[in-house]
């Protein structure tokens, strides 16, 4: 129901749709009330009545991602998987995402809310993404504890320098695609990557002989 009590006349799906791939095109900064209200074919009214503030239509398009073409990092949560079987997953899958042509490339939480604009104070926008992030981070590190644990990577394995190593390249993935790098390019990368979790024990980073 709407703050008036009458029920809402737009499609809430179609609605948080269209300012997704808006926010995913152009970033938070560059995307206007103006172009959102176009997008959406809501009024100033109907998107504050339902969202709030621009403010709340991004976080609620961050959740419609998420659910959506975001949910490919999700793989990193499956325990019936090696960590090393999901991260190829998690990295493999998120390329052909982000240079999948249906939807803008790169990935709308690594490139819609990073920078802070002078004078602003949209902490609050920058948060969403950065827990997402911090989710991501998360996942990626319980799957290599787990791993360890298991036996199948070694105890002395640097977890923390591990995950930032497949982090670092999970978020880079946006950058490489918006410059152009193809597919198959950070495909190999992305083998190569791997690599080292398929490495002897003895050259997985962690402590070094003295």
């Amino acid at each position: 129901m709407s703050p008036a009590g009458r029920p809402r006349t737009f499609d809430e799906e179609l609605a948080l749709e269209a300012a997704m791939l808006l926010f995913w095109r152009q970033g938070y900064e560059a995307t206007s009330l103006a172009q959102l209200r176009e997008a959406t074919g809501l009024s100033s009214a109907s998107l504050y009545g339902a969202f709030g503030s621009k403010e709340g239509l991004f976080t609620r398009a961050v959740e419609h991602y998420i659910a959506g073409p975001g949910s490919v990092t999700d793989v990193i949560t499956d325990e019936a998987l090696s960590a090393r079987e999901a991260i190829a997953r998690l990295l493999h899958g998120s390329i052909d995402m982000q240079t999948d042509p249906s939807h803008p490339r790169g990935c709308l939480v690594a490139l819609s809310a990073t920078v802070e604009a002078h004078g602003a104070d949209h902490s609050g926008v920058r948060e969403v993404v950065a827990a997402r992030r911090a989710t991501d981070r998360a996942r990626i590190a319980a799957a290599i504890t787990r791993d360890v644990a298991s036996g199948e990577l070694a105890q002395d394995t640097d977890v923390d320098a591990v995950t930032t190593m497949i982090h670092g390249f999970l978020l880079g993935i946006s950058t490489q695609v918006c410059d152009g790098v193809p597919a198959r390019q950070l495909h190999s990368a992305a083998d190569t990557l791997l690599g080292h979790l398929d490495a002897p024990r003895r050259h997985m980073p962690g402590p070094q002989p003295a």
